[in-house]
């Protein structure tokens, strides 16, 4: 769920209602976490304040926090802040999804550790303005790098505090990746994992999230939001080489995919 202004990126006014219905929504067709969002990290997105961050994501996260209809569902922040980290899991988050991997807020790590909450890392290069372009873009050999600094993204975490058994690994298809990046990364996910991660690592869950990205697009000419048939293909490959949870918009479109996949390749 991306809680975006509903006055244009000046205004802290937000729908709250419109996103806990769409988040229930998503409840109801089988999602298991519910990740929000208050910015965008799109290639080449500007960035919006803390504070008007944080104020579109609070609100949103403490009515679903308070209604019956999330069961069980986890609710994720999906932010790069530590301090809208904190202010969302005490308004009822129940873990932190970080696109940077604890790079573009130092103070991430150690507040994500205090907060003794699960932890996505995620592999990327540069920040959203800069990560769509060279040299971010460019590897020698793209599964086996992004494991790499994956392995030593951990590393720091783990350093800072936060427990090895907490974390899930993301490595993050489309951002700082090319199209064909991204293609080679789904193809090499296993191999990533059986010959780049070590120790903790190796058993760490891995989350991929190819809904609806630009590589997508490219391959089938069709625009982002007319992806989700592709987005499901592209799940099933993912399953296929170990990942453990998706990241999707059509929820139950990709949930029905992935049963099939789960029964071929997980049991």
């Amino acid at each position: 769920i991306n809680v975006c202004s509903s006055q244009g990126s000046d205004s802290l006014s937000v729908d709250v209602d419109l996103a806990v219905k769409a988040a229930l929504d998503m409840v109801g067709q089988g999602a298991d976490i519910i990740d929000i969002g208050g910015q965008s990290t799109r290639p080449g997105a500007v960035a919006v304040s803390a504070e008007e961050e944080a104020a579109r994501v609070v609100p949103v996260i403490r009515a679903l926090k308070a209604s019956p209809q999330l069961g069980q569902a986890l609710l994720s922040i999906d932010t790069y802040r530590a301090e809208v980290a904190r202010q969302a899991v005490e308004a009822g988050a129940d873990m932190v999804n970080d696109v940077s991997g604890g790079t573009l807020d130092a103070c991430m790590l150690p507040q994500v550790a205090a907060l003794g909450v699960p932890y996505v890392l995620m592999h990327m290069r540069g920040d959203p303005t800069t990560m769509a372009s060279p040299p971010h873009t460019l590897y020698a050999c793209v599964w086996r790098e992004v494991g790499l600094e994956l392995q030593a993204a951990l590393d720091r975490a783990v350093q800072a505090g936060i427990p090895a058994w907490s974390i899930l690994l993301d490595p993050g298809i489309g951002f700082a990746k090319s199209a064909q990046g991204s293609l080679e990364l789904i193809r090499h996910l296993a191999k990533m994992r059986q010959q780049c991660l070590q120790g903790a690592a190796c058993h760490v869950p891995l989350l991929v999230g190819p809904s609806r990205k630009r590589f997508l697009a490219h391959l089938t000419g069709r625009a982002p939001m007319e992806s989700d048939v592709a987005t499901a293909a592209a799940v099933v490959a993912l399953i296929g080489q170990g990942a453990d949870v998706v990241r999707v918009h059509n929820v139950g479109l990709i949930r029905d995919a992935m049963l099939v996949a789960d029964a071929v390749h997980r049991q």
